[in-house]
């Protein structure tokens, strides 16, 4: 269910930037700052890098797309 928050012009306008470098909407920038966020206060000893790679492999793993992990 989406729901209509007000948030800055200056928000919105670094929003614009970001979103047209990774091809995201707007809306879909700024959620992808909030997951990001979120997940770095539940978690603050993880890297940004590390954070991406998880949020990358939890995607990964609702589009199906599991294989076997080989060691060495």
């Amino acid at each position: 269910m989406a729901t209509a928050v007000r948030v800055s012009e200056e928000l919105v306008q670094e929003a614009r930037k970001y979103s047209r470098v990774d091809h995201r909407s707007i809306t879909g920038q700024i959620e992808h700052w909030a997951r990001i966020g979120k997940c770095a206060e539940e978690n603050p000893d993880l890297t940004y890098d590390l954070i991406k790679e998880i949020l990358i492999g939890i995607e990964e793993l609702e589009q199906g797309e599991v294989f076997e992990y080989e060691f060495g």
